[in-house]
Protein backbone atom coordinates (compact mmCIF):
# COMPACT_ATOMS: atom_id res chain seq x y z
CA UNK A 1 0.00 0.00 0.00
CA UNK A 2 1.03 3.65 -1.10
CA UNK A 3 1.50 6.74 1.77
CA UNK A 4 -1.39 7.94 -1.08
CA UNK A 5 -3.91 4.78 -0.55
CA UNK A 6 -6.55 5.21 2.12
CA UNK A 7 -8.42 1.24 1.84
CA UNK A 8 -6.37 -1.85 -0.06
CA UNK A 9 -8.65 -4.65 -0.45
CA UNK A 10 -6.99 -8.12 -2.26
CA UNK A 11 -9.06 -11.07 -3.35
CA UNK A 12 -11.85 -10.79 -0.73
CA UNK A 13 -13.94 -13.75 -0.35
CA UNK A 14 -17.64 -14.25 2.08
CA UNK A 15 -19.61 -17.32 1.90
CA UNK A 16 -22.32 -18.49 3.78
CA UNK A 17 -22.39 -21.89 3.52
CA UNK A 18 -23.52 -22.56 0.11
CA UNK A 19 -24.17 -18.87 -0.47
CA UNK A 20 -21.15 -17.18 -2.11
CA UNK A 21 -21.39 -13.57 -1.46
CA UNK A 22 -17.82 -12.21 -2.44
CA UNK A 23 -15.62 -14.01 -5.12
CA UNK A 24 -12.49 -12.24 -5.03
CA UNK A 25 -12.75 -8.55 -4.67
CA UNK A 26 -9.91 -6.33 -5.31
CA UNK A 27 -10.19 -2.45 -4.56
CA UNK A 28 -8.49 0.40 -3.39
CA UNK A 29 -9.25 4.08 -2.21
CA UNK A 30 -6.94 7.22 -2.33
CA UNK A 31 -6.67 9.25 0.46
CA UNK A 32 -9.11 11.98 0.52
CA UNK A 33 -11.87 10.99 -1.91
CA UNK A 34 -15.05 9.55 -2.28
CA UNK A 35 -14.98 6.00 -3.35
CA UNK A 36 -18.72 4.63 -4.34
CA UNK A 37 -19.31 0.77 -4.38
CA UNK A 38 -21.98 0.41 -6.25
CA UNK A 39 -24.86 -2.89 -6.80
CA UNK A 40 -28.28 -3.95 -6.03
CA UNK A 41 -29.46 -5.20 -3.26
CA UNK A 42 -27.44 -8.33 -2.33
CA UNK A 43 -24.59 -7.53 -4.43
CA UNK A 44 -21.90 -7.54 -1.23
CA UNK A 45 -21.55 -4.41 -0.65
CA UNK A 46 -22.81 -4.55 2.97
CA UNK A 47 -20.62 -7.43 3.79
CA UNK A 48 -17.50 -5.79 2.36
CA UNK A 49 -17.88 -2.35 4.65
CA UNK A 50 -18.56 -4.97 7.78
CA UNK A 51 -15.81 -6.85 6.80
CA UNK A 52 -13.41 -3.61 6.52
CA UNK A 53 -14.91 -2.00 9.88
CA UNK A 54 -13.72 -5.55 11.90
CA UNK A 55 -17.45 -6.70 12.41
CA UNK A 56 -17.04 -9.79 10.18
CA UNK A 57 -13.92 -11.76 9.53
CA UNK A 58 -13.45 -12.84 5.45
CA UNK A 59 -13.16 -16.24 4.55
CA UNK A 60 -10.09 -15.47 2.28
CA UNK A 61 -8.49 -11.79 0.65
CA UNK A 62 -6.63 -9.09 2.85
CA UNK A 63 -8.02 -5.50 3.60
CA UNK A 64 -5.79 -2.88 5.10
CA UNK A 65 -7.32 0.78 6.17
CA UNK A 66 -3.82 2.51 6.21
CA UNK A 67 -0.81 0.54 7.31
CA UNK A 68 -2.99 -1.66 9.64
CA UNK A 69 -4.45 -5.21 8.46
CA UNK A 70 -8.33 -5.37 9.10
CA UNK A 71 -7.90 -9.26 10.48
CA UNK A 72 -4.82 -8.64 12.65
CA UNK A 73 -4.70 -5.49 13.79
CA UNK A 74 -8.58 -4.92 14.46
CA UNK A 75 -8.40 -2.62 17.23
CA UNK A 76 -6.08 -0.12 15.79
CA UNK A 77 -8.72 0.06 12.14
CA UNK A 78 -11.56 0.70 14.64
CA UNK A 79 -9.25 3.78 15.84
CA UNK A 80 -8.90 4.62 12.62
CA UNK A 81 -12.23 4.37 10.96
CA UNK A 82 -16.11 5.26 11.49
CA UNK A 83 -19.14 3.37 9.96
CA UNK A 84 -22.42 4.83 9.41
CA UNK A 85 -25.57 2.27 8.94
CA UNK A 86 -28.52 2.36 6.91
CA UNK A 87 -30.37 3.84 9.64
CA UNK A 88 -29.53 7.05 11.83
CA UNK A 89 -27.97 5.72 15.08
CA UNK A 90 -29.21 8.57 17.17
CA UNK A 91 -31.05 8.72 20.51
CA UNK A 92 -34.39 10.61 19.97
CA UNK A 93 -34.86 11.29 23.68
CA UNK A 94 -31.22 13.65 23.35
CA UNK A 95 -31.49 16.34 21.87
CA UNK A 96 -28.83 17.06 18.69
CA UNK A 97 -26.21 18.82 20.52
CA UNK A 98 -26.69 16.01 23.77
CA UNK A 99 -26.03 13.15 21.13
CA UNK A 100 -22.84 14.83 19.58
CA UNK A 101 -21.77 15.27 23.43
CA UNK A 102 -22.47 11.68 24.69
CA UNK A 103 -20.20 10.14 22.04
CA UNK A 104 -17.83 12.53 22.98
CA UNK A 105 -17.64 11.67 26.67
CA UNK A 106 -17.78 7.72 25.59
CA UNK A 107 -14.70 9.11 23.71
CA UNK A 108 -13.17 10.82 26.37
CA UNK A 109 -12.29 13.43 24.78
CA UNK A 110 -11.42 17.09 26.14
CA UNK A 111 -14.24 20.03 26.27
CA UNK A 112 -17.02 17.65 24.61
CA UNK A 113 -19.38 20.49 24.34
CA UNK A 114 -17.36 22.36 22.05
CA UNK A 115 -16.57 19.47 19.95
CA UNK A 116 -20.28 19.32 19.68
CA UNK A 117 -20.99 23.48 18.91
CA UNK A 118 -18.06 22.97 16.10
CA UNK A 119 -19.96 19.98 14.45
CA UNK A 120 -23.27 21.53 14.94
CA UNK A 121 -21.88 24.77 12.95
CA UNK A 122 -20.38 22.43 10.12
CA UNK A 123 -23.44 20.64 9.42
CA UNK A 124 -25.75 23.48 9.74
CA UNK A 125 -27.47 22.07 12.85
CA UNK A 126 -27.19 25.13 15.21
CA UNK A 127 -30.14 26.29 15.40
CA UNK A 128 -31.85 22.47 16.09
CA UNK A 129 -28.89 21.68 18.41
CA UNK A 130 -31.18 22.26 21.19
CA UNK A 131 -34.36 20.18 19.90
CA UNK A 132 -34.96 16.62 20.23
CA UNK A 133 -33.82 14.40 17.63
CA UNK A 134 -37.60 13.07 17.54
CA UNK A 135 -38.15 16.11 15.70
CA UNK A 136 -35.45 16.45 12.82
CA UNK A 137 -36.45 15.62 9.49
CA UNK A 138 -34.86 12.55 7.77
CA UNK A 139 -31.90 14.32 6.54
CA UNK A 140 -31.64 16.60 9.87
CA UNK A 141 -31.08 13.01 11.53
CA UNK A 142 -28.76 11.72 9.09
CA UNK A 143 -26.56 15.00 9.05
CA UNK A 144 -26.17 14.49 12.89
CA UNK A 145 -25.32 10.83 12.85
CA UNK A 146 -22.59 11.64 9.75
CA UNK A 147 -21.47 13.67 12.39
CA UNK A 148 -21.31 11.94 15.17
CA UNK A 149 -19.47 9.49 13.46
CA UNK A 150 -17.01 12.75 12.87
CA UNK A 151 -16.07 13.06 16.55
CA UNK A 152 -12.35 11.96 17.26
CA UNK A 153 -11.76 12.70 13.31
CA UNK A 154 -11.56 9.15 12.31
CA UNK A 155 -9.42 9.40 8.41
CA UNK A 156 -11.89 6.62 7.20
CA UNK A 157 -15.57 6.81 6.95
CA UNK A 158 -18.13 3.95 5.53
CA UNK A 159 -21.35 5.16 4.59
CA UNK A 160 -23.39 2.52 4.28
CA UNK A 161 -26.46 3.34 1.93
CA UNK A 162 -26.63 6.49 3.93
CA UNK A 163 -30.22 7.51 1.88
CA UNK A 164 -31.94 4.76 1.46
CA UNK A 165 -35.44 5.60 2.74
CA UNK A 166 -34.87 9.41 2.43
CA UNK A 167 -36.55 11.90 0.73
CA UNK A 168 -35.29 14.08 -2.19
CA UNK A 169 -34.68 17.06 -0.27
CA UNK A 170 -33.35 15.49 2.23
CA UNK A 171 -30.95 13.11 0.04
CA UNK A 172 -29.89 16.53 -1.63
CA UNK A 173 -28.71 17.63 2.28
CA UNK A 174 -27.07 14.09 2.73
CA UNK A 175 -25.06 14.46 -0.27
CA UNK A 176 -24.06 17.95 0.25
CA UNK A 177 -22.93 16.76 4.10
CA UNK A 178 -20.82 14.01 2.58
CA UNK A 179 -18.81 16.59 0.39
CA UNK A 180 -18.12 18.49 3.35
CA UNK A 181 -16.35 15.51 4.97
CA UNK A 182 -13.77 15.52 1.61
CA UNK A 183 -13.65 18.99 2.15
CA UNK A 184 -11.81 18.57 5.41
CA UNK A 185 -9.33 15.63 4.08
CA UNK A 186 -11.85 12.62 5.33
CA UNK A 187 -11.33 9.38 2.71
CA UNK A 188 -14.99 8.28 2.55
CA UNK A 189 -16.31 4.59 1.15
CA UNK A 190 -20.15 5.02 0.04
CA UNK A 191 -21.86 2.07 -0.68
CA UNK A 192 -25.17 2.66 -3.20
CA UNK A 193 -27.81 1.02 -5.06
CA UNK A 194 -28.29 4.42 -6.45
CA UNK A 195 -26.77 5.33 -9.88
CA UNK A 196 -27.11 9.42 -9.59
CA UNK A 197 -25.61 9.10 -5.90
CA UNK A 198 -22.76 7.68 -7.37
CA UNK A 199 -22.30 9.87 -10.13
CA UNK A 200 -23.20 13.28 -7.78
CA UNK A 201 -20.70 12.67 -4.92
CA UNK A 202 -17.62 9.74 -6.01
CA UNK A 203 -14.44 10.46 -7.50
CA UNK A 204 -14.04 6.91 -8.47
CA UNK A 205 -17.15 4.29 -8.59
CA UNK A 206 -16.70 0.65 -8.76
CA UNK A 207 -19.64 -1.45 -9.70
CA UNK A 208 -20.28 -4.96 -7.39
CA UNK A 209 -22.24 -7.69 -9.27
CA UNK A 210 -22.57 -11.22 -8.01
CA UNK A 211 -19.80 -11.05 -5.65
CA UNK A 212 -17.05 -9.54 -8.46
CA UNK A 213 -16.05 -6.04 -9.17
CA UNK A 214 -16.97 -5.93 -12.70
CA UNK A 215 -15.80 -2.09 -13.31
CA UNK A 216 -14.14 0.37 -11.43
CA UNK A 217 -12.94 3.61 -13.17
CA UNK A 218 -13.93 7.56 -13.05
CA UNK A 219 -17.56 8.74 -13.96
CA UNK A 220 -16.07 9.39 -17.60
CA UNK A 221 -13.92 6.35 -17.65
CA UNK A 222 -17.22 4.55 -17.24
CA UNK A 223 -19.21 6.22 -19.66
CA UNK A 224 -16.30 5.60 -22.25
CA UNK A 225 -17.59 2.30 -22.47
CA UNK A 226 -20.70 2.72 -24.17
CA UNK A 227 -20.29 4.36 -27.75
CA UNK A 228 -22.39 7.40 -27.50
CA UNK A 229 -25.55 7.81 -29.47
CA UNK A 230 -26.39 9.35 -32.57
CA UNK A 231 -28.92 11.50 -32.12
CA UNK A 232 -30.69 13.03 -35.48
CA UNK A 233 -33.20 15.68 -33.99
CA UNK A 234 -33.37 16.51 -30.20
CA UNK A 235 -36.42 17.86 -28.82
CA UNK A 236 -36.11 19.63 -25.25
CA UNK A 237 -38.50 17.70 -22.40
CA UNK A 238 -38.63 18.80 -19.13
CA UNK A 239 -36.05 17.44 -16.03
CA UNK A 240 -37.58 15.75 -13.54
CA UNK A 241 -35.41 19.19 -11.32
CA UNK A 242 -37.86 21.60 -13.62
CA UNK A 243 -40.73 19.37 -12.95
CA UNK A 244 -40.11 19.44 -9.12
CA UNK A 245 -39.57 22.77 -8.95
CA UNK A 246 -42.77 24.01 -10.80
CA UNK A 247 -45.04 21.63 -8.86
CA UNK A 248 -43.78 22.12 -5.14
CA UNK A 249 -43.25 26.03 -6.02
CA UNK A 250 -39.77 26.28 -4.79
CA UNK A 251 -37.16 28.61 -6.26
CA UNK A 252 -34.57 26.77 -8.20
CA UNK A 253 -31.38 28.08 -6.21
CA UNK A 254 -28.11 29.37 -8.08
CA UNK A 255 -25.44 27.48 -9.15
CA UNK A 256 -22.88 28.65 -6.44
CA UNK A 257 -20.73 25.31 -6.33
CA UNK A 258 -22.91 24.48 -3.35
CA UNK A 259 -25.45 21.84 -2.88
CA UNK A 260 -28.90 22.74 -3.85
CA UNK A 261 -31.00 23.28 -0.73
CA UNK A 262 -34.41 21.77 -1.79
CA UNK A 263 -34.57 19.32 -4.80
CA UNK A 264 -33.33 16.70 -6.62
CA UNK A 265 -31.10 17.46 -9.76
CA UNK A 266 -29.79 15.36 -12.65
CA UNK A 267 -26.71 17.57 -13.28
CA UNK A 268 -23.32 16.56 -12.49
CA UNK A 269 -21.73 19.30 -10.33
CA UNK A 270 -17.99 19.46 -9.17
CA UNK A 271 -16.97 19.19 -5.75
Amino acid sequence: MTTDTAIEVRGLEKSYKDLHVLRGVDFEVARGSIFALLGSNGAGKTTVVRILATLLKADAGTAAIGSFDVATQAQKVRETVSLTGQFAAVDEVLSGRENLVLIAQLRHLPDPGGIADALLARFSLTEAGSRRAATYSGGMRRRLDIAMSLIGNPPVIFLDEPTTGLDPAARIEVWEAVRELTRAGTTVLLTTQYLDEAEQLADRIAILHKGRIIVNGTLQELKQLLPPAKVEYVEKQPSLEDVFFALTGEQEPAETGHAESGAPTTRKEGR
